[in-house]
């Protein structure tokens, strides 16, 4: 569902390929999830890619300017360092912003799911925490037992992404709709509203790609 781009490499393909191509390389604009750290300097957006020494200017290019007002709300605005994770593409050595998966206030970047791990979400009031692996969904309750069933891909269908599996006496389904979703708590904004339902019980939180 996801890839995972390299801005260093990008960058330096398009600077010494446009300075020698004879003829333009179309660009690719395939959305894609890339991790980093941005600041705002003056009025302008800068991202500098994990385990990465280049850095870029960013463009908002996300539907009335979502992604900036999303960074907005945890503090881009006032001077502060986020971890972020964007989806966008590279156009003459910019990131264009399409979409946002996550933002906090936390700097350090943090390691992708990879193979490994394809999507998390997390709520309160019960605290909850739910994390969808390649071979099991795990699901962790405040005060309950662990919910462990096998894994089974996410459906991803015009901004929703679900997923329903039963075994035993065990039932969960969770259903994902893009749009924003604040924690202010953790001072933390996601682009993924979570609902997940297990044997009846309905938790609502934020969920975010892996």
């Amino acid at each position: 569902m996801k890839k995972t781009i390299s801005l260093l490499a990008l960058l330096a393909g398009f600077s010494v390929a446009g300075a020698y191509a004879q003829e333009a390389k179309p660009v690719d604009t395939t959305p894609k999830l890339t991790f980093g750290q941005m600041m705002k300097q003056g009025d302008k957006l800068v991202f500098a890619p994990c385990r990465d020494r280049s850095y870029a200017m960013v463009e908002d290019i996300s539907p009335d300017r979502g992604v900036g007002k999303a960074l907005s709300m945890v503090g881009l605005d006032s001077g502060k360092k986020l971890y972020v994770e964007l989806v966008g593409y590279i156009e003459n050595g910019m990131l264009k912003a399409s979409g946002l998966n996550m933002a906090h206030t936390e700097g350090r970047c943090q390691l992708p799911g990879g193979s490994e791990e394809s999507w998390r979400a997390a709520g309160k009031e019960p605290g909850w925490l739910l994390a969808v692996g390649n071979e099991h969904v795990v699901l962790k309750r405040q005060g309950k037992p662990d919910v462990i069933l096998p894994a089974a891909p996410v459906k991803a269908e015009g901004g929703v992404a679900s997923y329903e599996v039963s075994k035993d006496n065990q039932k969960l389904s969770l259903r994902f709709e893009q749009g924003l979703c604040r924690d202010a708590v953790a001072d933390s904004v996601f682009g993924w509203r979570a609902t997940v339902t297990s044997n009846g019980q309905v938790l609502k939180g934020c969920a975010w790609q892996r």
